[in-house]
């Protein structure tokens, strides 16, 4: 099995480090009145934070609009999800033949129409699903699917199926904003290590795997002391690239403790489990109420990789993801945010229609994604699973290309979809602007 794998738990902080965080309803332009305002008086402000308030401001005197703020929350099911259990053709005579133990009964999943419904325990996103708030796009995938779990993940998080781009689709989307370089939290990661889906040319992206550990490392008096020192080297002028260098790694380790601070304070606006996801998006909310710098965040859960056993562990992951996703959207109900704030669900692949003999299922191609925010045209959108049209290898063909959802969402960012993923790739109407 390869284990290049992201998790969203239990590792130090990646060396990408940084992040201030401000008060929790502050507009972007309430920030750049009170940006500049503090510049115009003197008082100390971060220079990161000065610089996009200036650039700001231009942008007003030239007539141009703001960047939006909107935020996009990436969750991705590392190892490869069962699409076909996720969202099951319940009335299909072909799915119960391929998966005479794995099948879910007719009986037992939530019906969404009269041939698809969710997995049982993902029964607490059907209230989303009635809503209109949660979208359903089936058959997604890309030409020639790629079934190793480094490549294809590699091929998801480039949007480059034929290449081995060195950078992600998210690191050009920040490359190509205006004050990406200067703004140290611009994007955030959940990740042990830095996903290539946020690999950007100019844009740094901080990683953390949980803000635990960043409590643990700013409470480290040697901080100050560092700090400390690195502002006397600047203050003596020293050679031009060292002091870039002094700079930058001041500016982090001074986020990081200005961090700290902010988030020591919020208190979530509903209940979440103790599991990997719920850390994971519970932390995305932390963010989201108290960072309004911040753009684009990203998680990943570990564990879809079931080749034996497959009943328990699936029942298991979607039971935890489902709930984490419901309060993670009532957090932001409650904080107003649902509106602003997109959630993407993906995996690099799914699984094959048959069972194997070790009570799993093995890789495969096409599977469903999600779309969540308050914004989504929810529902299901695209065709049920064709269980008499398979591809080569007996696997789903794909309906939709991936690309034209993250068409949809580089769009819905205020992004430029042709300039990050190249001609072709129309964006859906899936989301309203």
């Amino acid at each position: 099995m390869e284990k290049r794998t992201q998790q969203s738990q239990g590792a130090p902080l990646c060396e990408r480090a940084g992040g201030e965080f401000w008060a929790a309803e502050m507009s972007r332009r309430q920030f750049l009145r009170a940006g500049l305002t503090l510049v115009a008086v003197g008082l100390a402000t971060p220079p990161w934070l000065a610089r996009i308030a200036h650039a700001d401001a231009q942008r007003l005197q030239q007539g141009k609009q703001l960047p939006n703020d909107r935020i996009l929350v990436v969750l991705q099911l590392t190892g490869g999800n069962d699409g076909l259990n996720t969202v099951i053709p319940y009335r299909d005579e072909l799915y119960y033949r391929a998966r005479p133990t794995l099948a879910i009964a007719e009986s037992q999943a939530e019906p969404l129409d009269e041939r698809l419904g969710l997995h049982p325990a993902l029964k607490p996103l059907k209230p989303l699903y009635e809503q209109r708030a949660l979208a359903i796009l089936q058959n997604v995938g890309y030409p020639n699917p790629n079934r190793s779990h480094f490549r294809s993940m590699e091929i998801w998080q480039t949007a480059d199926p034929d290449g081995h781009s060195r950078y992600g689709w998210l690191g050009k989307y920040l490359d190509a904003l205006t004050d990406a370089a200067a703004n140290p939290v611009i994007a955030i990661s959940f990740t042990q290590e830095l996903p290539l889906a946020l690999h950007a040319r100019n844009a740094q992206v901080p990683c953390f795997a949980s803000l635990a550990d960043l409590q643990v490392m700013t409470r480290d008096p040697e901080l100050e002391r560092t700090i400390k020192h690195l502002t006397q080297a600047e203050e003596r002028k020293m050679d031009a690239p060292a002091a870039v260098i002094r700079q930058s790694t001041r500016t982090a380790l001074e986020a990081m403790e200005q961090l700290r601070e902010r988030i020591r304070h919020y208190q979530s606006h509903a209940p979440y489990a103790n599991d990997p996801f719920a850390r994971g998006l519970q932390q995305a909310a932390q963010i989201i109420a108290t960072s309004p710098q911040t753009r684009v965040l990203y998680v990943s859960v570990n564990g879809f990789d079931t080749h034996a056993g497959q009943a328990s562990t699936h029942q298991r992951l979607l039971e935890q993801f489902a709930g984490a996703v419901s309060a993670f959207y009532a957090d932001l109900q409650a904080m107003g945010k649902a509106d602003k704030t997109l959630l993407m669900v993906f995996s690099e692949f799914g699984r094959r229609v048959r069972e194997n003999g070790s009570f799993g299922t093995d890789h495969g191609a096409a599977a469903p994604m999600f779309l969540l925010g308050g914004r989504v045209q929810g529902g299901l959108h695209g065709d049920p699973p064709d269980l008499r049209n398979l591809d080569g290898n007996n696997d789903l063909r794909m309906q939709l290309d991936f690309r034209r959802v993250y068409a949809t969402v580089l769009e819905w960012l205020g992004g430029d979809p042709e300039a990050v993923l190249g001609k072709g790739f129309s964006p859906l109407a899936l989301v309203r602007t």
